[in-house]
């Protein structure tokens, strides 16, 4: 581009120069810088951090590209990348872009078309990581609840390695030391590189296919499978993190400790396996820790043996001298002498008990006799005879003045009747008039008319009258 620049402008399609000024309308001269800039750069990568991250509802992304001490326009329109080049757009991260060089015209800016989106650092494998890890843990692979626990005694188990494997040699050696009756089958297969994955996956199945036949064959089958290889970069044990193995490990019949890395490394496997061990040899260490742990117990047995028995001898010895002071304690020839005992106490309280007794009963008739004479019923009918006289003397006192009271109230009442009847108005000189034929009381000279018949009550009785005019 720099030759380009020094000589003069070579654009294509635009007049050829003269000894005269050519001038160029603003569309001419940014279509010419449009195309030279692509014929001269055509595509290019460029290192930068993403900054102005704007994603349309269009499905287009806009962003810049920036370092210390300039920035570019990039956009990244919807089908020029893949969904994983969309995902790593965020703002504040270095990233390396592909794409090619060109001018908006609209603008008459220059900008980076761009086509693909790497990460520099966590790198596009982390991404992808995070991804399935969340997918999986969303359809249930992870979940507790669906974990198997280990057999305690495992007497047969698969492996799933290679067999130049670190990892092997020591998960075989540890075994040996530990416990050397644990039979191990192996189902080698490549545990790096673009197959390994795919024959993981095959090797899990085939020891499960295995374990089924052995035991409708009436063998013995596995108790479980150890999945394992030893450490290595994100990149190395990339085949761990494949969804095909982790389903694999989630369809096995038989109970899988994943023990892929060191323990800092975590894979995909291991959040789908029963159990994750940090290392190869932590794991052969679980799965051979029952019989090992038995190994020390076996071998204190026979002193464990001795110290119950002479416990039991002194168990029983204690039970014995204490049967021996309960028997003497219950003697027969005990009880008769503790009864005769008793016996003698009760003659004793039975002579003290008689003559002050017999002291206590006389003392009590005289005092009941006393009392008796000191009552006189004859003065007590009299007392209450005269209490009878002066209660029925108060009684017909009452009765006579409530009588009295309510003789007086009916007296007023039927005053106060007598001064509301019609008749005493009657008295006054006043008169009653009603229609003869309703019985109903006439109490305006409007409410009459002529001809109607009239009955007029007064004092000494009543007479009947016609109407003839009414006013």
């Amino acid at each position: 581009m720099g030759k380009a620049l020094q000589s003069q402008w070579d654009f294509e399609d635009l007049p050829t120069q003269t000894k005269e000024p050519q001038v160029f309308t603003v569309s001419e001269l940014t279509a010419g810088v449009k195309k030279l800039i692509e014929r001269e750069l055509g595509e290019i990568w460029v290192n930068g951090e993403i900054s102005n991250l704007r994603l349309q509802g269009s499905g287009h992304a806009y962003f810049s590209l920036k370092d210390a001490s300039a920035q570019l326009n990039c956009v990244l329109f919807r089908g020029e990348a893949r969904a994983l080049s969309r995902d790593l757009l965020c703002d504040g991260r270095q990233v390396l872009v592909r794409g090619q060089l060109t001018v908006y015209e609209m603008r008459g800016q220059y900008q980076l078309r761009v086509t693909a989106v790497d990460l520099q650092g966590v790198g596009a494998l982390q991404i992808a990581f995070e991804r399935l890890k969340q997918k999986l843990k969303q359809e249930g692979l992870f979940a507790e609840d669906r974990k198997r626990p280990l057999p305690k005694f495992a007497g047969r188990a698969g492996i799933v390695t290679s067999l130049t494997a670190a990892a092997l040699r020591d998960v075989i050696h540890v075994i040996q030391t530990r416990d050397p009756s644990l039979e191990l089958i192996i189902a080698p297969c490549r545990v790096q590189g673009r197959e390994a994955a795919g024959e993981i996956a095959a090797a899990i199945k085939l020891l499960n296919e295995w374990n089924i036949k052995a035991i409708r064959e009436g063998h013995r089958g596995l108790d479980l499978i150890l999945v394992t290889r030893g450490g290595g970069s994100l990149e190395d044990l990339w085949a761990f993190n494949e969804e095909i193995v982790a389903r694999a490990i989630y369809e096995s019949d038989l109970p899988i400790i994943s023990a892929v890395g060191h323990e800092i490394d975590f894979t995909i496997a291991d959040f789908v396996a029963d159990v994750r061990c940090a290392t190869p040899s932590v794991a052969a260490e679980l799965m051979t820790q029952a019989v090992f742990a038995s190994r020390e117990w076996i071998a204190q047995a026979p002193l464990r043996l001795r110290r119950l028995v002479q416990d039991g001898l002194d168990a029983h010895r204690r039970t014995v001298f204490e049967l021996l002071r309960r028997a003497e304690r219950n003697h027969p020839r005990r009880a008769i002498e503790e009864r005769w005992q008793h016996l003698d106490d009760l003659r004793v309280d039975l002579a003290r008990f008689g003559k002050y007794g017999l002291r206590s009963c006389r003392s009590n008739f005289q005092s009941v006799l006393q009392r008796l004479r000191q009552l006189k019923p004859r003065v007590i009918v009299e007392r209450r005879r005269e209490l009878l006289v002066r209660l029925r003397s108060s009684l017909i006192e009452k009765v006579r003045q409530r009588f009295a009271a309510s003789q007086a109230r009916l007296e007023a009442e039927v005053l106060r009747l007598r001064l509301l009847s019609p008749k005493s108005v009657l008295d006054r000189g006043y008169s009653i008039t009603t229609d003869a034929e309703s019985g109903s009381v006439i109490r305006s000279a409007a409410s009459v008319r002529p001809g109607q018949r009239l009955n007029t009550r007064v004092q000494s009785g009543e007479f009947g009258s016609t109407v003839e005019e009414s006013a």
